[in-house]
């Protein structure tokens, strides 16, 4: 790794300043403006090598693996989300001496990026199959080589600062190799069988697809009930209800529940099909709902996923009726060769026709699942497939939880992992793609069929299968393939597993679930070592939500594109908006009004940190505490206890409670209330102004390095000023001063704040203008022990001192920790007397409200008898204080003339 920083990053900071700058300030703009600077920050950070991981380091190991964006795929707020909060822990966990590295990469996508590539062929008239599979495969990596990694380009406009070093790709050699190795063990495992059954089939497409990739909508269809059996009410007949009459072609039962008094003599007969005219049985069977509908349902095996689990417990025939395309065929009817929509339409008719049609619901809204990539409704259907035995799997990875090996944060997401996993069924992972890892069984010449690992080759004469593995079982390798698996490598034995995985909670079930089984089944693996498990803690975020808490999406139109938030207000307002609404497991609800106040948030800290550099604020060594005012040790003091809450949130993955720490501490405290202070300070000229340049310097120099992880262009562009260290990125993170706090100086502050925050109050009631300057009289300074804070509060008031012949025309009483201060004004001619009179009036109310509250609650023996006497004295004691505010109020309403 580089040990200097590349300066051209810095070039715009000084082309206006003076060759010798007399103050560190005239190195920075006048203002904040992030498209000038960010672009060439980032790369002087990678040119650097900050990002790169060292293997071969003494330091102790910190890693994640980014989850892999598809290669078709841009970035979107979720994305956004999940980078900025990996590149926050990773610039942390550095700064705090870790190694750390941060792995990106892509996914191959099998079946987006097919479709993408079939999509530039049918533009000119051609299809997949004119060129054969090799050649589409060939495009498609040509496509991939030329348009692919959209999304790469956007990680750097806001920041991710992941080792390019090590970008991986699914279909990349080595990882290619990986899936082949963990295919043939547990395919020689018993763990990999092909079978026939029920998967999710896309007509489109002409593949299954996975479960994440079938999106369920609110359509709306109908309900039709038809009769089976005799129509004539004599004779045996049920009524059943579907919304997929076409389905009904492939009909081999009707079921009912076993205590059904109504068909209990029909249960073991057989009755009439109205269209295929075959006798079906009457079953019985738990899972039948008697309380809906006519308590009787058709039982279509092949293309209903309950439907085929009870044609499993009754050895029922199982006829596929539709083709790959989602034709009619094969069902012996003259519907063959009809489109399902058109059969569904037609096979009603007939039915009508028959008399058979009872009912007719329209429209029926109901759930239907449709294909995300194709928009399609989704057919299940019977279909010879590559499966994953799944229950010793699942159950490792549930135990993994149970014993603590892996820690879910919210842990409140724990009962939705053991619902999911332990409850899991076998995975399909074959799909009838061309671009995607090639399924490793080969089929011989007489029947053999033989798996073949990365370094086999098959006898010559063997025919590969046509099919390819789902994209997830590739991605399921992510943390160790991307690290050599499965050789030893160096990058296993220092950063797998993984410290954390950073994820959305939908996704919980899908990827998060394979890695999990994968991790679980090599643990123990010569290349692994002693990993059982992928990654050891496992942070779910929410989703992001519009400012009114709606799903962004694209039919409503209130989708975010997190570049043009980049554009407008700059990387660090994006990445701060997103990690302070961030809590575990929790939504968050964003709008343009956030990214504004981010953006107004680092404009803030860059003209506080310029004012500060114009004013001589420097970073040295911290005077005895002894030797500083009380305003400085407050402040250094809550830079301790912030320093400490934001540890601790980050520990704890609650980002919104680190930048709301962070935000308030340097909005709040450091510019609102420490600056001005620094102000009156720096007026004395003496040794006291030299110390609080030592300390607003220090202040500063860690506030920047602890928002450094979340907003790290503008924190770096004036830590660079303010230090003239190399880099935020590999400087040391702030830890304890080990001074104890000064409570004292605590208390005194506070009162000071109190006081001037009052006097403030009654000035805006009276409608003076802030610049305006009042002669006042401030008496009990000494009792209330707040003589050093006098300049302090002169300044932040606007208040001058008393000159000979002073006359008081108005007062306030300040109550504070040690006793009461009176700040009586002169105010002529500048006092709205209605508005004084109208604040009084407010403020007696307030005091009358309070004495009687506490009066009754004093008169109240049974509530004497039961509180404790600390509370007691606690009512007591704002009584008192009521009553005299009571009298105050009423002898300054006597003076202004209101009895």
């Amino acid at each position: 790794m580089s040990s200097r920083f590349v300066l051209d990053a810095y070039d715009w900071l000084v082309t206006s300043a003076p060759e010798n700058p007399q103050n560190p300030a005239d190195a920075l703009p006048k203002s904040w403006d992030p498209s000038a600077v960010e672009a060439e920050l980032y790369q002087g950070w990678v040119d650097a090598g900050y990002f790169e991981a060292d293997p071969a380091s003494d330091k102790p190991g910190y890693s994640i693996v980014l989850p892999p964006p598809n290669v078709t795929g841009s970035l979107h707020m979720g994305h956004a989300l999940d980078h900025t909060l990996m590149d926050a822990l990773t610039r942390r966990k550095r700064m705090q001496g870790s190694e750390v590295l941060w792995l990106p990469g892509m996914d191959h996508a099998g079946i987006a990026t097919q479709t993408v590539v079939e999509k530039q062929l049918a533009a000119d008239g051609k299809t997949k199959e004119d060129f054969g599979r090799e050649r589409f495969v060939e495009k498609v990596w040509d496509w991939k080589r030329e348009s692919g990694g959209t999304i790469q380009g956007q990680m750097r406009r806001i920041g991710d600062g992941v080792d390019w070093s090590r970008d991986r790709f699914t279909m990349d050699e080595g990882l290619s190799r990986a899936v082949q190795t963990i295919f043939k063990r547990m395919y020689d495992d018993g763990l990999i069988y092909r079978a026939e059954r029920l998967v999710n089939w896309s007509p489109v497409l002409q593949t299954a697809i996975s479960d994440i990739e079938v999106k369920f909508e609110e359509v709306e269809g109908e309900l039709v009930s038809l009769r089976y059996g005799s129509l004539d009410d004599s004779e045996p007949h049920v009524i059943v209800a579907t919304t997929r009459v076409e389905t009904m072609l492939g009909d081999t039962a009707v079921a009912v529940h076993p205590e059904d008094e109504r068909y209990k003599h029909l249960v073991g007969t057989t009755i009439y099909h109205p269209i295929t005219g075959r006798q079906i049985p009457v079953i019985a069977d738990d899972y039948v709902d008697p309380e809906f509908g006519t308590g009787a349902v058709k039982i279509t095996p092949a293309h209903d996923p309950n439907d085929f689990e009870m044609g499993l417990r009754h050895n029922l025939p199982m006829p596929t009726i539709m083709d790959k395309t989602g034709k009619i065929a094969d069902s012996g009817t003259r519907f063959d060769g009809m489109d399902r929509f058109e059969a569904r339409v037609k096979i009603r008719e007939e039915l009508a026709e028959q008399g058979r049609v009872v009912a007719e619901k329209r429209p029926y809204v109901h759930s239907v699942g449709h294909s995300e990539r194709s928009g399609e409704t989704i057919e299940p259907r019977l279909s010879m497939q590559w499966w994953v035995k799944v229950d010793k799997l699942a159950e490792a990875a549930g135990d993994a939880v149970r014993n603590g090996d892996m820690v879910i944060h919210p842990k409140s997401q724990e009962p939705r992992w053991f619902a999911w996993v332990d409850n899991m069924h076998d995975w399909c992972i074959s799909r009838q793609l061309w671009w995607g890892h090639r399924i490793p069984i080969w089929y011989g010449p007489e029947g053999q069929v033989q798996c073949f690992g990365p370094d086999e080759t098959a006898p010559e004469g063997w025919e590969q299968d046509p099919d390819v593995l789902d994209t997830w079982f590739s991605s399921g390798l992510w943390p160790f393939s991307t690290m050599g698996w499965p050789d030893k490598t160096p990058e296993l034995e220092k950063f797998y597993p993984t410290s954390v995985l950073v994820t959305g909670y939908d996704i919980l079930f899908f990827w998060v679930a394979r890695m999990m089984m994968f991790g679980t089944y090599v643990a123990g693996d010569e290349a692994i070592g002693g990993g059982k498990v992928p990654f050891k803690d496992l942070f779910l975020h929410g989703l992001v939500r519009d400012q009114h808490g709606k799903k962004m999406s694209k039919s409503r139109g209130n989708g975010i594109d997190p570049l043009d938030w980049v554009d407008r207000f700059g990387a660090d307002a994006l990445r701060f908006t997103l990690a302070r609404g961030a809590n575990p497991g929790a939504d968050l609800s964003v709008g343009e009004d956030h990214a504004q106040s981010s953006r107004n948030f680092a404009n803030k800290l860059f003209n506080a940190t310029k004012f500060a550099l114009m004013n001589g604020a420097v970073v040295s060594e911290i005077p005895a505490r002894g030797d500083l005012t009380d305003a400085d040790r407050w402040i250094l003091d809550r830079l301790d206890q912030v320093r400490a809450e934001v540890d601790e949130a980050f520990e704890k993955f609650e980002f919104s409670k680190a930048c709301e720490a962070l935000y308030h501490f340097a909005w709040d405290e450091v510019c609102d209330w420490y600056l001005e202070l620094a102000k009156v300070q720096f007026a004395e000229g003496d040794v006291r102004a030299a110390n609080t340049k030592a300390v607003l310097g220090t202040v500063l120099d860690q506030l920047l390095r602890m928002l450094h992880p979340v907003i790290p262009f503008v924190t770096e562009t004036l830590w660079k000023v303010l230090t003239g260290g190399e880099s935020l990125v590999v400087a040391s993170w702030p830890v304890a001063s080990g001074v104890p706090a000064d409570d004292d100086a605590l208390r005194r502050v506070e009162d000071m704040q109190k006081l001037v925050t009052e006097i403030r109050r009654f000035r805006s009631d009276q409608g003076l203008k802030p610049s305006q300057k009042v002669a006042a009289r401030l008496a009990g300074i000494e009792d209330a022990d707040l003589v050093a804070q006098v300049p302090a509060v002169r300044s932040l008031a606007r208040l001058t001192d008393p000159e000979d012949g002073f006359s008081a025309t108005a007062s306030i009483e300040v109550r504070l920790t040690r006793a009461t201060v009176i700040v009586e004004l002169d105010t002529s001619g500048t006092i709205d007397i209605g508005a004084e009179i109208a604040r009084l009036r407010k403020d007696l109310a307030a005091a009358e409200k309070d004495l009687a509250a506490t009066s009754g609650k004093l008169s109240n023996d049974a509530f004497l008898a039961k509180a404790p006497e600390p509370v007691v004295a606690k009512i007591r004691t704002r009584k008192q204080v009521a009553e005299e505010e009571i009298a105050r109020i009423d002898a300054r309403l006597k003076e202004l003339g209101q009895a």
